[in-house]
């Protein structure tokens, strides 16, 4: 792991696009970070990309586009990825003309509609849980007597927790899942990091070698353990929800490990 600026910036060299997680690592909650707009001014300046990758299933790809222009970060649709994007491809690939049953919030199911889907709450082929922040008694009743009925059963992404302002947590789709998990005893295929479909679909959207690429986040379970065992260079920063102290907690250790994405700003020469 390393942690030496000048041997960071030469690792540095050979990256050709970043790919940040959003939450924790470019702001939190509703708070740009400070440095944001340096790092990503130098990463265009010096002839490299950006994209962004949330595991955040509680909003859409519009949302997130919109937020992002709030805080005066401009992107295209091609730069921003959500766990969701890797499921729907997934579902598309394995279960063309299926009916769902999606435990999500509104924008989830939005998603799906606008990908074609049909979603059906009375006899589904496939139950799918994302981060439901409209989560009630009723659809934690629907999807487990689906679940015990024999359907197949898909996570969207696997956070235990998502940061909020003031340093606090609330439950994220993982939570969820381990509750279903209690009442069925079956815990979902999630598709966000770590998942290996995960690391297909960035490269896929990259177009570029996995050596080219560095992911950027501050989760060990997600952020960093997407890139393990592959050439993709793994970045943890320590601005959201991994501390310092509890990397020894992890057999999976990042490539890199920097306070947050300011440090990386001086590092970044022209390509």
């Amino acid at each position: 792991m390393l942690t030496d600026l000048n041997e960071i910036k030469e690792r540095m060299k050979g990256i050709k696009a970043f790919v940040l997680d959003m939450d924790g690592t470019i702001y939190l909650g509703n708070e740009l970070f400070p440095y944001t707009h340096k790092f990503l001014d130098k990463v265009e300046e010096t002839g490299r990309k950006y994209y962004f990758f949330t595991n955040n299933s509680s909003k859409d790809l519009d949302m997130y586009i919109s937020k992002l222009s709030k805080m005066n970060i401009h992107i295209t649709e091609d730069q921003m990825m959500v766990s969701t994007d890797v499921i729907l491809e997934y579902l598309h690939e394995h279960h063309k003309g299926e009916h769902l049953y999606v435990v999500g919030t509104p924008a989830l199911l939005r998603a799906f509609e606008k990908d074609g889907w049909i979603l059906d709450d009375g006899n589904p082929d496939v139950v799918i849980l994302g981060f439901d922040t409209t989560l009630t008694y009723e659809k934690l009743e629907k999807i487990c007597t689906f679940i015990r009925h024999g359907k197949t059963y898909y996570g969207i992404n696997p956070d235990l927790n998502c940061p909020i302002e003031g340093g606090e947590f609330i439950p994220d789709c993982g939570s969820i899942a381990r509750c279903i998990e209690s009442s069925t005893g079956v815990y979902p295929e999630f598709f966000g990091k770590p998942s290996p479909r995960t690391l297909e679909y960035i490269q896929k959207v990259t177009k570029l070698e996995p050596e080219e690429i560095a992911i950027i986040g501050d989760r060990m379970y997600t952020d960093i353990a997407v890139a393990e065992g592959s050439d993709i260079v793994s970045v943890l920063v320590l601005s959201g929800e991994t501390k310092k102290e509890e990397l020894k907690n992890y057999s999976t250790q990042p490539d890199i490990m920097v306070d947050n994405i300011g440090l990386l700003t001086n590092l970044l020469d022209k390509m």
